[in-house]
């Protein structure tokens, strides 16, 4: 079966810091799989270079089978690989319904009129409306996004990814910054998602990423420590060594 993303022998340095170091990573459609690994492993540069917004020094990144290593970001988000920050990337004063509806006409080449759609084209106020309520979002669709909680805004940032029909679905540690129980909620939406999505997960909370997680691997030095199921990565002793905190006590 064809991965939905795979890189191969991805590199990446910053001048004698290497960030990547002969990457190879598959993600099979429809897994929800995460990437951990301690401070500075090089999780952020490996997402950026999926994404696009880095390019690699050598190696390839494949969507679908497709090789996607020398296309630009939009071409990636066209083709269906989209992705989420750190930090949100939302207009402040525009309501979740505007974002979303600017979303969905973006996806259909529509953004530059969004504003005169909005009200008008009843099929994507529809869909916008399916997708808020889908993340909880319904009763706050006529706010404006700057007065959410910021869980709310992390939500919003994720259905604004969703509603661009992606395949491949790439989430910087969503739950930063936001309570427990809020962000057990977000992990709990993104993992219902049909099953046409695969998600890539950034997350240092150990205890939400065995929860969510199919999948799971180990970056460590910009490496590829170990990968597997979440039961093998938590009775992996390089992993507890190198990353859960329990190195060798014989």
């Amino acid at each position: 079966m064809t991965a939905a993303l795979e890189t191969v022998d991805l590199n990446r340095s910053f001048g004698g810091i290497v960030a990547s170091a002969n990457v190879s990573l598959r993600l099979e459609p429809g897994v929800r799989h995460a990437l951990i690994g301690p401070n500075g492993a090089g999780k952020t540069t490996l997402v950026n270079l999926l994404s696009g917004s880095l390019r690699p020094g050598s190696g390839r990144v494949l969507l679908d089978g497709r090789d996607i290593t020398a296309l630009p970001r939009h071409r990636r988000a066209r083709l269906g690989l989209r992705r989420t920050f750190q930090i949100n990337q939302l207009f402040p004063s525009l309501s979740p319904l505007e974002t979303i509806v600017l979303a969905i006409n973006e996806r259909k080449r529509a953004g530059a009129t969004w504003w005169q759609r909005t009200g008008r084209d009843g099929a994507t106020v529809d869909e916008a409306a399916d997708l808020l309520a889908r993340f909880g979002l319904m009763d706050f669709a006529a706010v404006e996004t700057a007065v959410l909680s910021y869980g709310r805004q992390r939500l919003l940032e994720i259905a604004v990814a969703v509603a661009g029909q992606p395949t491949v679905l790439l989430l910087d540690e969503p739950a930063a910054g936001i309570p427990e129980g809020e962000s057990a909620e977000i992990l709990a939406i993104v993992g219902g998602l049909p099953r046409d999505v695969t998600v890539l997960l950034i997350e240092h909370d150990m205890d939400l990423v065995f929860a969510f997680a199919e999948r799971i691997s180990v970056l460590v030095g910009g490496a590829i420590l170990a990968e597997g199921t979440p039961d093998a990565i938590r009775s992996d002793p390089r992993v507890r060594a190198a990353y859960l905190g329990e190195g060798d006590r014989g």
